[in-house]
């Protein structure tokens, strides 16, 4: 294992702690990462190229071999967090930005650390990443859309420019990432032995700049409702995620994986969208979502996988052998 590699892995292990630092360094000294703040959309657009080299034909295969749960998976994600980020913003009474903001962040899609998630609680990781590739594909359309329903009356919502930036932030370099992967996996195998520290790296610089440009609003009196708010909105969406699974009679692993694919959002799209299109403070529920949802997410994996005796292979084997 060479060093960059050992980095990675470093970096994955520590990453919330890390997030959680980095964003305290720069509440307290914003020109760390001020000059960032108009650099997000490339920021990202590299993390999204990492997960287009990360995926292959196979993938998209199990889409078309096995699309009931993908499909459902995905429609539970995109009609549960943007509605109820919807409802906590009626239940609290949020108003402008910080309304946009929240339900922005649940308009987006699912969040990039899920499937790692979805590992670690020993879930469906193949159906986590296939929902996750395709609720990210389909973001163009949905996240403007569900911006034009539920925000609407907050705020004129520049739907055709959301629908253009989301398909050069993110499909772009999801596909390139796709073709590259497709006709030279060999000559990028270095390259992709970099990725998760390059893509770490690329997501802590986003939240870096996120917070240096707001950190004048982070805790304000308008702003104190948005910590729990941002909570709830995450773990209503980790309760719906697995009852919805257990209604259309998932098995446990594929439970596991649409509860993280429901409940954890891509808040790097958020923020970078809310800096480009709305006012910054209109970025801050999705900074506060991807620090917390990196705390959640790491508790209730660990809580599954110390509760899970059999792993994936196991259960889809003892499925197998009882039809």
């Amino acid at each position: 294992m060479n060093k960059v590699e050992r980095a990675g892995n470093w970096m994955s292990k520590w990453f919330t702690l890390l997030v959680i630092v980095w964003a305290f360094c720069n509440y307290l000294v914003p020109s760390l990462s001020m000059w960032l703040t108009t650099k997000t959309p490339y920021l990202l657009g590299i993390v999204l190229f990492g997960m287009g080299l990360t995926l292959t034909k196979d993938d998209f295969k199990r889409i078309v071999k096995r699309p009931i749960p993908v499909l459902l998976g995905t429609v539970a994600h995109y009609v549960i967090m943007p509605f109820v980020a919807w409802l906590l913003c009626q239940i609290f009474d949020l108003k402008g930005a910080v309304a946009v903001g929240v339900i922005l962040v649940g308009s987006c899609p699912s969040g990039t650390s899920s499937g790692v998630m979805a590992y670690l609680a020993r879930g469906d990781v193949a159906l986590d990443v296939s929902i996750e590739a395709l609720s990210t594909l389909l973001a163009p359309i949905m996240l403007p859309l569900m911006l034009q329903v539920y925000a609407g009356k907050y705020v004129a919502v520049p739907a055709y420019s959301l629908f253009l930036s989301t398909l050069e932030i993110v499909v772009v370099p999801i596909i390139l990432g796709v073709l590259i992967n497709t006709f030279f996996s060999k000559q990028i195998m270095p390259v992709k032995e970099a990725l998760p520290l390059i893509s770490q790296v690329a997501i802590l610089a986003i939240l870096g700049a996120v917070f240096a440009a707001n950190h004048a609003n982070l805790f304000t009196s308008q702003t104190a409702l948005i910590i729990p708010v941002v909570m709830l909105h995450n773990l209503t969406g980790y309760a719906l995620g697995y009852l919805f699974g257990k209604l259309i009679h998932l098995e446990q692993p594929q439970r596991k994986a649409i509860t993280f694919e429901v409940g954890m959002q891509d808040s790097s799209l958020g923020a970078t969208l809310a800096m480009k299109y709305f006012l910054p403070m209109a970025a801050i529920p999705s900074t506060i979502f991807s620090i917390w949802h990196n705390v959640s997410g790491s508790v209730l994996s660990s809580w599954w996988r110390q509760h899970t005796t059999e792993t994936v292979e196991e259960m889809k084997a003892n499925a197998k052998a009882n039809n």
